[in-house]
Formats: C-alpha cells, sequence, structure tokens
C-alpha cells in the first residue's frame, strides 16, 4: 500500500508571555514526532491531555504551520509548498473535530455546508453538487429530507454524521479525527464507530485517530503512537503495543482502561501525579517524574526512540523493565 502521509520530525513551539518584568517561555508542543500511514490504515495517537495530540491534528491538516521538520501528503512537501499547492493539498486531507455541536455553521442549512467543498474544490454543477449531497448522506445513514434542515435540529450523533459526510465529500486520502466519539452516548458511539470503519473501508481512506478511549483504539487502530509532553515515547502495531506495552507510560495507560477480566499476566501498573509544567519540562526523560523505574540516568540523559522487539520506545530501562 503507498505511503499518504508521512511526518519527520515534526516541531510546533509556542512563546508564552509571563509578565512584564519575567522572559517569555516556551511550550514545546511537538518536539521531533516522526511516523508513516498508509492508505486505507489507521495510525490511533493517544496520551493524556496536554501531550500534544490536538497540535499534532492541527499540523496534518494545515491549520497550522509547524516550525521544523518536514511533512508530505500523498508525496507532495506541504511546508516547501506555496499557496495555491497548498490550497490543492486540503482537498487531501480532511477533519472531524470533537464536539459535533460547534463544527457545523448553525446559520447553514446542511446542504449548503456539504456543497461548500465541492464548490470550492471541484467544476461540478448544482445539480451535480446537489446529487453527491444526497449521496453521502444516504451513506452516513441520514434521510435526504435531513439537507434542507439547520444543525440544531438534530442529535448529537446525527450531527456527528453531518461532519463525517463534510469531510468525506471529497474523498480525501487523509482524514484526522480528533476525539469525534467523546462527546457521544455510548450506544451512538457505536454507531459512529462503525460507520468509519465502513467509510474507509469503501473509500480506503487512511484515518490518524486522535482519542483518550484504548478501548476504542484497540477495535480501529492499525498501530498505535503514544505521546508525553510533545514527544512519542512508544510506536507499535495495535495487537503488539495492546499484547505486551514497553515502555512504564503506556502499561501505566492500559492498566487504568476500565475492565471487567483482568489479566494475571499484566502487572498492574500505577500512574502517581500530574503532568509536569509544560512551560519547565524536567531535565532527561520528562517521564522520571513519575516513573517507578527511573534512574539518575534517567534524570539527565533524553532517551531516543529506538527499535526493540517489534516496538519503537524511547526508555533507556525497557529490556530490564520488560524481562
Amino acid at each position: 500500500m503507498s505511503i499518504v502521509l508521512s511526518a519527520h520530525q515534526l516541531v510546533r513551539h509556542y512563546p508564552v508571555s509571563r509578565g512584564l518584568l519575567r522572559p517569555a517561555a516556551l511550550v514545546r508542543a511537538l518536539n521531533g514526532v516522526s511516523f508513516e500511514l498508509h492508505a486505507g490504515q489507521t495510525l490511533a495517537v493517544v496520551g493524556e491531555s496536554g501531550c500534544g495530540k490536538s497540535t499534532l491534528a492541527r499540523a496534518l491538516t494545515m491549520i497550522e504551520t509547524p516550525d521544523a521538520g518536514t511533512l508530505q501528503i500523498a508525496g507532495q512537501d506541504v511546508l516547501g509548498a506555496d499557496r495555491a499547492q497548498r490550497r490543492q493539498l486540503r482537498r487531501d486531507v480532511q477533519m472531524v473535530f470533537q464536539s459535533p455541536y460547534a463544527s457545523l455553521n448553525p446559520r447553514q442549512k446542511i446542504a449548503a455546508q456539504l456543497a461548500e467543498p465541492l464548490r470550492n474544490y471541484t467544476a461540478l454543477s448544482r445539480t451535480e453538487r446537489d446529487e453527491q449531497v444526497q449521496a453521502m448522506l444516504a451513506r452516513v445513514g441520514l434521510r435526504g429530507e435531513y439537507a434542507q434542515r439547520y444543525p440544531h435540529m438534530f442529535s448529537g450523533g446525527q450531527r456527528q454524521r453531518i461532519a463525517i459526510a463534510r469531510a468525506m465529500m471529497l474523498q480525501p486520502k487523509v482524514l484526522v479525527a480528533d476525539e469525534p466519539t467523546s462527546a457521544l452516548d455510548v450506544s451512538i458511539q457505536a454507531q459512529v464507530l462503525n460507520l468509519f470503519m465502513d467509510l474507509q473501508a469503501e473509500y480506503a481512506t487512511a484515518y490518524v485517530f486522535i482519542s483518550h478511549n484504548l478501548a476504542v483504539v484497540r477495535l480501529l487502530a492499525d498501530e498505535v503512537l503514544v505521546m508525553y509532553l510533545g514527544r512519542v515515547v512508544e510506536r507499535a502495531a495495535s495487537a503488539a503495543l495492546f499484547a505486551r506495552p514497553l515502555h512504564p507510560y503506556t502499561q501505566a495507560l492500559l492498566a487504568a482502561t476500565p475492565s471487567l477480566q483482568r489479566d494475571p499476566q499484566r502487572p498492574r501498573a500505577t500512574l502517581g501525579g500530574d503532568l509536569p509544567d509544560p512551560l519547565a519540562p524536567p531535565p532527561g526523560c520528562a517521564f522520571h517524574t513519575r516513573c517507578p523505574h527511573a534512574s539518575e540516568r534517567c534524570r539527565v540523559e533524553l532517551p531516543e526512540l529506538r527499535r526493540l522487539d517489534a516496538h519503537e520506545v524511547a526508555c533507556h530501562h525497557a529490556e530490564q523493565i520488560n524481562g
């Protein structure tokens, strides 16, 4: 399968003012993130709030421009593209936002919102656009007459289906979904997740799926990227990561996932404390302040992402921890 999205050492920093007499601080929201994504596959990005997941989503969808690194969509360089080229690239990467209530224009009918990408990026006539709007509404499980209604007339689940339909109107190569089910009831979540899987099977769209819900990640993802304070600490195929996580942070995340049946073979890792201050991250491994296996080396030396078994892991003691 072809590579449709490639990121290498993406960096995004934000200067933050700390007052008149104090120097500005720097939030390193992304600090060297790399991955590749193939057509028809799903990459899940997980981690606590503040780890850089949403910043990564904004960089991939060109809402924000990274400060450094390289980003390619279908082999085309994004950061070196001019305005016209970036406009064309935007049709290949679309986004579904977390809130189905905030992502739709309350003053526009659904037909106008779904037809907008077609007006901007195609030469279709109005009749052809209307036909495609009707076809996509049917594809996401909504009736054709809904096209003439306003967003406030729909439930949260229906609105998210409309948001997905809008994102898929141009049949993008990449769809970035930022917590797309977290605001929905559990029964509706299942329906929306099934819709994501059906659309991927039909269009071979690659997904970058950002989620706190590891049960959802296990269901959807082909590969998982675990982030902590702007860096990737572990990356592996979904089956390998859930079967045997190598990084202490990943182990703690999985241990915190509610389960009716506890695996006696898996140690009960616990995660204490809070995420460090992003304005003043600790030296060395940023996770060492919360890690039960931290050594003096962890406090002074930053671990690089390296290959171990079927994983990539950024931990000095991964071999000893996992025996």
